[in-house]
């Protein structure tokens, strides 16, 4: 009897034991390690936050004072959000949040690999993280918004681009070989026959879903598109003017909750379902059959531009064909500029393409991948530029990016100091 009471007072004091450990250590990760005016920051919110910082830049997370770097930055953006607090013409909307979190959800599961994967290493599903992150989303964006309001509209006058040059032009980094480059780009035509088809298979999946299916279900088994069909076709939020025309004229024309018939864009034929609709911003999900061009169709594409480049040859001006032709709708604007684009962010096969034309040349056409879908494209060289020491002559608008940067992160940082003696902060590590 006696031996039996010892065993059972024995697996109690075990029992406290552990219940102890486990609330010191719960303890120790949910402690103070800094307080900032009415608000704290908590050893776990320091870690979560180190492992985002990690997750988004690929740093070693044995970085040396890694820790104290995050928390410093912490407190900054503490003390701007108190400060913001104040400020009456800042504000934060439930719907910037929830398009700002999501972003980096998603942009966070591409970098990772998959949904999974980004449930794994934070320990909870993504539905959570979109309620546990809201409110560290909407600090963020307070902080950022009130940089925005004080600094955003910060310029420099020439006198100090040159005051900034003299002083600093020893350091500047060089500038490496650059190319400014524009293009004309077509998509092939879609055989009537097998668009036809492909439409009435869009039909039966439409069907069988409005009948008793799943979305999510269909999507995974029979979407083409492979970035959303793991996700059950999910497209996130995104706002008015970022997806193709035809998608979002289908997708703004649905009721939460409906969805719609089989639609054509370049990448496909699209079965689109609204999820919820908040002003410009949309989250829907969809199925995506793509629709091969034949050979005829790509030739033909290819006729066409070489037909264009004829012409341009012969005394033509490409950004009036690429205004009037190209189906880049945002580089058609503005006469197909692409840009000038440093030699080293070129892919392999468009730096060897553009290692081979000379200044005013313009390439065969080229086929490139557009999404899910491809095109033709020419490009045309205008100019090379080579690499340079930045100099007051030829780097003009590049320097006074430079001092504009410079001075607005100098106002900045002044601007912490008069708020870490403005508002009461500690480190309590």
């Amino acid at each position: 009897m006696n031996r039996c009471k010892f065993k059972i007072l024995y697996f109690c004091l075990l029992f406290v034991i552990q219940f102890c450990t486990l609330f010191s250590q719960t303890k120790v990760l949910d402690r103070i390690v800094a307080v900032v005016g009415n608000d704290i920051i908590l050893e776990s919110d320091l870690q979560q936050q180190i492992e985002f910082f990690i997750l988004n830049t690929g740093l070693d997370p044995n970085t040396p004072n890694l820790k104290n770097q995050v928390l410093d930055a912490l407190i900054n953006e503490r003390l701007i959000v108190a400060k913001a607090m104040e400020d009456t013409n800042v504000n934060v909307t439930d719907e910037e949040i929830s398009q700002q979190l999501e972003q980096i959800i998603q942009q966070n599961i591409q970098q990772i690999g998959s949904e999974q994967k980004l449930e794994e290493i934070y320990g909870m599903p993504i539905s959570r993280m979109r309620r546990e992150f809201r409110d560290e989303m909407k600090k963020k964006l307070f902080a950022e918004k009130i940089k925005q309001f004080k600094f955003g509209n910060v310029s420099v006058t020439r006198r100090e681009i040159e005051e900034f040059y003299e002083v600093y032009k020893d350091s500047l980094p060089e500038v490496e070989e650059e190319v400014e480059l524009y293009h004309i780009l077509k998509f092939p035509k879609k055989n009537q026959a097998i668009l036809n088809e492909v439409k009435a298979r869009a039909k039966i999946i439409l069907d069988s879903i409005k009948c008793c299916g799943d979305f999510a279900d269909f999507a995974r088994r029979y979407s083409q598109d492979p970035n959303t069909a793991i996700y059950g076709g999910d497209l996130g939020v995104t706002r008015r003017g970022t997806l193709v025309k035809e998608y979002e004229e289908a997708a703004f024309a649905l009721e939460e909750g409906k969805i719609s018939e089989p639609i054509e864009s370049p990448f496909g034929v699209h079965i689109i379902q609204l999820l919820e609709r908040k002003g410009e911003n949309i989250h829907t999900r969809h199925i995506l059959f793509r629709v091969e061009s034949d050979s005829l169709s790509d030739q033909n594409v290819i006729d066409f531009l070489i037909s264009i480049s004829d012409s341009i040859r012969n005394g033509g001006n490409f950004s009036e064909f690429a205004r009037k032709y190209s189906e880049d709708r945002e580089s058609a604007s503005i006469g197909g500029y692409i840009g000038i684009v440093p030699i080293s962010q070129l892919s392999a096969d468009m730096e060897n393409l553009i290692s081979e034309l000379s200044e005013g040349d313009i390439s065969q056409p080229i086929r490139v991948p557009s999404g899910n879908s491809y095109g033709f494209q020419i490009i045309y060289l205008k100019k090379r530029i080579p690499e340079h020491k930045l100099s007051l002559d030829t780097d003009w608008k590049r320097l006074e990016m430079y001092a504009t940067n410079y001075k607005r992160n100098k106002l900045y940082q002044q601007w912490l100091e008069e708020l870490r003696k403005e508002i009461y902060w500690e480190v309590k590590l």
